[in-house]
């Protein structure tokens, strides 16, 4: 206490420096270690939750921008629409390919055509046995257009292309059980020699189940006719919405309506903007986890409160004030509530980190939910202690040292 005035002494509450709060505030966690930590846990789960589905969210997210980013939004796809005459069956063009190629912007283009055949083990197989795995004829062009990569063996070239040459999608490799390449598989009704195996093909997964034959092999070995079931075409980003719009029509001329254009990227787009549609659910059960913390965090204090009678009796007496006493119990609170929410936030993150470890997927933590859940749990930690701090300010100090 200091003295002011002229002739009357008037004692002045002595101020409590940020140390001094830091020091009183945190006496009552020293002393009741077991209680923090079972204060803490309740905060520490909430932000843990809230945490770990953002970063899972946001991991997946990232994966796939990143195979966007890999596989390019300027790829599209044409194949036979509907006619206007029902049971009419549509067909493109024989010349798709090469009306395609000469579009103003195409830089590559591939086709495929679906083939009256199947693909099995031998010929022992029984012919419906087919395993979902579909047959096509295949332009040599087609890998680069989808910028896809042979995981083992080589690709159909102008020589393989021509004889009983066969390249297996990774998914239809799985299913016939070829391993290598240099077996063979029962295609049609000869043996075809597997040349290679395709790694997973994101953009194009009706390759992943399909087995490749060459254009020409296929017109003279299965009896292909030449019109393309899928032409695919790679150009410019700049090109890509003006080669939509005259795609159709310069496929099929007469009857543009027959023709389908699609954008294989556009479903990973939309999986990647709709990736954390059901996060909300589990965020809303972090919020409720983090607002249980909040209450077991008051519960601690008011009884801390109800413990410490003495102690408040005892300050008050020596000249603390109220105001003194409510930042002490505030700041306990915080302390209390901050601790938990840095132990959320660590398991939060390592949680992220393991999911996405096992996934194969970019670790990715966002820092506004870092700072966001941080925040909030300062917020609970300041509601929270509210109210035991006003009610131990509150407290008589001659009453309270009486009762203790």
């Amino acid at each position: 206490m200091t003295r002011t005035g002229r002739g009357r002494g008037r004692l002045k509450a002595a101020r409590l420096s940020p140390r001094d709060v830091a020091h009183v505030g945190s006496s009552g966690l020293r002393s009741r270690p077991m209680r923090v930590v079972l204060s803490a846990l309740g905060i520490a789960i909430g932000i843990a939750t809230m945490i770990s589905v953002v970063g899972i969210s946001a991991s997946s997210q990232a994966q796939l921008l990143r195979e966007l980013d890999k596989l390019g939004t300027n790829l599209l796809v044409a194949s036979p629409g509907e006619s206007m005459f029902a049971g009419e069956e549509v067909k493109l063009p024989e010349e798709s390919v090469g009306m395609v190629g000469r579009i103003k912007g195409v830089q590559d283009v591939g086709a495929t055509a679906d083939l009256n055949a199947t693909v099995r083990r031998n010929e022992k197989v029984d012919e419906g046995d087919t395993g979902g795995i579909a047959v096509k004829a295949t332009t040599a062009g087609l890998l680069r257009v989808l910028r896809g990569e042979v995981g083992s063996g080589r690709w159909l070239n102008a020589a393989t292309g021509r004889y009983p040459s066969v390249v297996l999608g990774h998914v239809s490799a799985e299913r016939l059980g070829v391993t290598e390449p240099g077996q063979q598989v029962w295609l049609g009704d000869r043996y075809f020699t597997v040349t290679g195996i395709l790694d997973p093909l994101p953009l194009a997964p009706e390759i992943e189940r399909s087995a490749l034959v060459g254009w020409e092999g296929a017109k003279r070995l299965l009896g292909f006719d030449g019109h393309p079931t899928s032409v695919y075409e790679r150009s410019t980003d700049a090109a890509v919405g003006d080669v939509r719009k005259v795609m159709a029509a310069t496929i099929d001329p007469q009857n543009p309506q027959n023709v389908k254009v699609t954008d294989p990227s556009s479903a990973l787009r939309a999986k990647a903007a709709t990736e954390g549609a059901f996060s909300s659910l589990l965020l809303g059960l972090g919020g409720i986890a983090l607002l249980v913390g909040g209450v077991g965090v008051a519960n601690t204090m008011i009884i801390s409160v109800l413990e410490r009678r003495y102690e408040i009796g005892l300050r008050r007496s020596l000249g603390a004030t109220r105001g003194q006493i409510r930042i002490q119990f505030v700041t306990e609170s915080l302390m209390l509530s901050g601790l938990g929410g840095l132990a959320g936030v660590a398991l939060g993150a390592a949680a992220t980190g393991v999911y996405a470890h096992s996934g194969g997927l970019p670790w990715v933590v966002p820092l506004w939910a870092v700072g966001g859940g941080f925040g909030a749990t300062l917020v609970i930690g300041t509601v929270a202690g509210l109210y035991p701090a006003v009610r131990a300010s509150r407290l008589s100090p001659t009453l309270a040292l009486h009762a203790a």
